[in-house]
């Protein structure tokens, strides 16, 4: 039997985190070679450390895009975080491109010829979840994790508040009643800030009106412990403190621990590459589960071989609360939407320059956009389900 009562604590960082930083960059990269050719192929992995960017990796597209041309979506990139800092600043920074041609031997793995649909990109697990705890149905931790630090970024680009800088780091622990968040625990805020404030005390003051008002009415209590900047002075931030490498935030880009993770990071990846697409796709899934009111909780596991198109597995898991069979369920979903890396790529529409926007406060629980970001977060199958199960 489930717990009913317990603490569960997840974190997010903010766009300005080295390694969010460097997601960032590699998106702004799969984007550039999308809009200019929407069957390109993309693999790119950036490091950022002082002063100095390294973008590498595989790419097959139109020649036009020079080494130039990624260099310059770069340093815009940084500018649009906000680095204009000594140790790292957009237009000093020394920014090294090192992407060279797709290999010839996945490529004929991928690529539909004659009879053969498209493979996948690799062999793979990639997993989906939904739950009721939000109205994004999202895992509450994570949501109010990121909600955090996307308010703090926003009255820090806006200029109301220009003491912090772009580093930061959130953590949110709540406290589960019957299954249900209602409350929260502690919350810890490590924010990159100016000279002008000095101390933790300094900090709070500036940021816990805005953590007050992102998290629900009567959460915070008496008794909530307050952690903001704990280790006291943090100015120096950013790529100068800390090397950031692409993927390496896989657990904030999902569920923040409150669902499995088949391993795979997102950014830098066109949609051919199922460690993204079907992740997209199992997220997708699950939340139309939800929305469908099929479960209160859905875990969907996908499972994939490089240059085979069908997906090897479909698992799905209820938890316990659900109202239909799963096993009934796991056929239904492979008739309700094509899980092949094509079926994916079309019926989310993932051929498109949608993904820089995806690199901070998380890949899911964000709302579908007109040009086609963030597809994976409609629900548009709930009818398609129930028709299906009868």
């Amino acid at each position: 039997m489930a717990r009913a009562d317990y603490l569960f604590t997840s974190e997010s960082v903010s766009e300005g985190h080295p390694d969010k930083v460097s997601d960032r960059i590699s998106d702004e990269v799969v984007d550039l070679y999308l809009a200019a050719a929407p069957e390109a192929r993309v693999a790119c992995e950036t490091l950022v450390t002082t002063n100095r960017v390294v973008i590498a990796g595989e790419v097959r597209g139109p020649e036009s895009i020079t080494h130039d041309r990624i260099e310059e979506v770069a340093r815009q990139a940084i500018k649009d975080i906000g680095y204009e800092q000594d140790g790292f600043h957009w237009a000093n920074a020394n920014v090294d491109v090192y992407l060279h041609a797709q290999s010839a031997h996945i490529a004929q793995g991928v690529d539909a010829a004659d009879n053969k649909d498209e493979g996948a990109g690799d062999q793979g697990i990639m997993f989906g979840y939904a739950c009721r705890e939000t109205p994004e149905l999202m895992p509450a931790p994570l949501y109010y994790s990121h909600k955090i630090l996307k308010r703090l970024a926003e009255v820090r680009h806006s200029g109301e508040q220009p003491t912090l800088a772009p580093d930061a780091k959130s953590q949110v622990t709540v406290r589960y009643a019957g299954g249900k968040p209602v409350g929260v625990t502690s919350i810890v805020l490590s924010t990159q800030h100016t000279d002008e404030a000095q101390t933790s005390d300094d900090i709070r003051a500036i940021v816990e009106p805005y953590i007050r008002e992102t998290l629900p009415e009567g959460w915070i209590s008496p008794e909530t412990v307050w952690h903001v900047n704990p280790t006291g002075s943090f100015v120096i931030g950013g790529p100068d403190g800390d090397t950031g490498l692409t993927g390496r935030k896989i657990i904030v880009d999902t569920y923040g621990g409150a669902a499995p993770h088949g391993g795979g990071a997102f950014s830098g990846k066109d949609p051919t590459k199922v460690d993204r697409s079907a992740a997209y796709a199992a997220r997708y899934l699950a939340k139309n589960v939800i929305a469908a009111d099929l479960a209160d909780r859905a875990t969907i596991q996908l499972s994939y071989a490089i240059g085979v198109s069908e997906p090897l597995s479909i698992y799905v898991d209820l938890h316990g609360t659900g109202r239909v069979d799963e096993a009934k369920l796991e056929q239904v979903l492979g008739q309700v939407m094509s899980l092949s890396p094509r079926g994916i790529r079309q019926h989310l529409k993932l051929n498109r320059p949608i993904y820089a926007r995806t690199a901070a406060y998380g890949h899911f629980g964000r709302a579908p956009e007109t040009d086609g970001g963030f597809s994976w977060e409609a629900t548009d199958l709930v009818d398609a389900l129930k028709s299906a199960l009868g």
